[in-house]
């Protein structure tokens, strides 16, 4: 079956009324964002929730799943036009090293979290991976590979609850903690870049310590994207699709072939910058009709189930990526 097969025997005329209560439910949660000043992300989730009752009319069903998976899917593709790989080679090697050491231990800290406290490995993927690279992104990203089988509606809910709170958290305080360790712009850019989850609130949060802090940060981070597609690979390799398998699938998804594409292409300079800047901003509003339609069909009792526990992953993958980032900017950055 196709992504846009949602349901078998459906046209695309059956995706329309999913496809326009997500649409309005995501511009009424744009507005909120906008004059309130709120993350855009967190209100697409408050609004999917708020209208969760809709879940349950068959009528939308083709349409909700397909912004969830379809939209979703390529959100991803475009998030690409934000990375080239001039900007992560600028690091340096030292730096860049350090970066993927954090990202792998991050995404392996959220799977033994899970594994400790009684939960799935696709479940600490899911958390470990959104804390490592880009936040409720790559959440989005890793659901979609995982599937909703080994990554529900419920689940992924929570994780962008977890990562919205967590990364709001991280802009506030971060900054404080690079400020009483006396670090430097390079080791401040270097430390929130590499430890915040959400791309706008790690951007926020070097360029409140200073403009060169926010210049740094936003490389780091934007390496931290880059490496979305290779944390997917091996999470397709190493997270078993069934009980018992050692292997999911060598076939990667379309998505993440035309996320490597992309980057390629716009590495070498071929996408001009008004190419660039629509692609990211088509990456901005299908990833939040994503957000919006996850919002919208997510189980709530499965959601109220396990209380604050699943938190606790989240909770450890931060802290083990904040602690990790602080280490490599004090000691190898000096």
């Amino acid at each position: 079956m196709s992504d846009s097969d949602v349901l078998p025997g459906t046209g695309p005329r059956a995706h329309l009324p999913g496809l326009a209560v997500t649409v309005l439910a995501t511009l009424a949660a744009a507005y909120v964002s906008d004059h309130y000043g709120a993350p855009l992300t967190l209100m697409c989730l408050l609004f999917g929730l708020a209208m969760n009752f809709l879940g349950t009319d068959v009528r939308l069903a083709p349409g909700l799943a397909f912004a969830s998976r379809t939209l979703l899917r390529w959100g991803i593709v475009f998030v690409a036009a934000r990375v080239t790989l001039t900007q992560i080679a600028d690091l340096g090697p030292v730096a860049l090293l350090a970066v993927v050491v954090i990202v792998g231990v991050t995404l392996g800290a959220g799977v033994l979290a899970a594994r400790s406290l009684g939960f799935t490995a696709s479940f600490g993927a899911l958390c470990g991976g959104a804390v490592a690279i880009c936040g409720a992104s790559a959440a989005m990203a890793f659901a979609s590979l995982l599937g909703e089988r080994r990554a529900s509606q419920a689940q992924l809910t929570l994780v962008l609850v977890g990562i919205s709170a967590a990364s709001a958290v991280a802009m506030t305080l971060y900054p404080v903690i690079a400020h009483h360790l006396a670090f430097s712009d390079l080791q401040a850019g270097f430390m929130l870049g590499a430890s915040i989850h959400d791309v706008a609130q790690s951007l926020g949060a070097g360029y409140a310590f200073s403009p060169a802090a926010g210049e740094i940060a936003t490389i780091v981070k934007l390496a931290r994207v880059a490496l979305l597609a290779p944390a997917m690979m091996a999470v397709a390799l190493f997270i078993p699709r069934e009980p018992g398998s050692k292997i999911s699938s060598y076939v990667l998804p379309w998505f993440v072939v035309g996320f490597f594409g992309l980057a390629g292409v716009n590495s070498l300079g071929w996408i001009p910058t008004p190419a660039a800047n629509a692609s990211m901003e088509a990456s901005k509003w299908l990833l939040a009709c994503a957000v919006t339609a996850t919002g919208v069909r997510s189980n709530m009792q499965s959601l109220t189930k396990e209380g604050l526990r699943p938190m606790l992953v989240i909770i450890v993958a931060t802290l083990v990526a904040l602690g990790l980032a602080t280490a490599a900017a004090a000691f190898l950055l000096a």
